[in-house]
């Protein structure tokens, strides 16, 4: 059997298996949609690609979004990030869990329903709700660098765009804050651009627990990669990558 131009079909399918390899890795690069005729049926989060020298590989996709909030709780009413910061807080770095509706009832329950429906929870309500769970919770004004040698995660509270909400600080490093926003997900600012929207310089951690909290996890910094001046292409360079040519005999 011959391809349609007359080739060999052994040499053919080589070499169509060789050019179809070389899409997989370029489109992760680029961020580019690979072709539905070279994604096999593959489970949820999942494609199978064409690999030459073997059958196809399964690679694990995950979205941004889903990387944002892996390892922090999204809230789910516009007054409950004290909720979903304490659920992060315990869940993903006391292994401690709690969702976020638990909290909100719990606190809910036992606080001024009339505040709480005007501001939302404040850390006195979360310092109850910690204090019935058995932790020790307080708010200690102390800079970054003090959060950073103790490898304490806190919950801060900033302000953006006008809006005051409870974030979880999970690392600093590099000159950057990493932080997990129950309205945002995982992300990452500059410490200057942090310490700008961090109002009282309040953090508020747990304490007296003999088992070290998660902090500054590699797993967690995965959400928010640092863009170096010298990784983008300009374009030039993009004018420069192409996919590999297929030849008209090839299909």
């Amino acid at each position: 059997m011959n391809a349609p131009d007359g080739r060999p079909a052994r040499r053919w399918r080589a070499r169509l298996r060789q050019r179809l390899a070389l899409l997989p890795g370029l489109a992760l690069q680029l961020g580019l949609a690979l072709p539905l005729s070279l994604i096999s049926a593959a489970p949820a989060g999942a494609v199978e690609l064409p690999f030459a020298g073997g059958g196809p590989a399964s690679i694990r996709i995950t979205s941004m979004k889903e990387a944002r909030y892996r390892s922090t709780v999204r809230q789910q009413y516009d007054f409950s990030c004290g909720s979903a910061a304490l659920a992060t807080l315990l869940t993903h770095h006391y292994g401690y869990p709690v969702s976020e509706q638990q909290a909100f009832a719990e606190m809910f329950a036992g606080g001024d329903q009339r505040r709480i429906r005007k501001e939302g929870f404040s850390l006195l309500d979360m310092k109850r709700f910690l204090a019935a769970h058995g932790f020790t919770a307080d708010g200690f004004q102390q800079p970054l660098d003090s959060l950073a040698k103790a490898r304490f995660p806190a919950i801060v509270l900033v302000a953006e765009r006008g809006y005051r909400h409870f974030v979880v600080v999970k690392g600093v490093q590099d000159g950057r804050v990493l932080f997990g926003d129950p309205s945002g997900g995982t992300r990452a600012l500059s410490r200057a651009a942090f310490e700008a929207i961090w109002l009282n310089q309040l953090l508020f951690v747990i304490h007296d627990r003999a088992a070290k909290p998660r902090f500054n996890e590699r797993s967690d910094w995965v959400a928010a990669p640092r863009m170096l001046p010298g990784d983008a292409l300009g374009r030039e360079g993009l004018g420069r990558v192409t996919l590999p040519k297929l030849d008209a005999g090839d299909f």
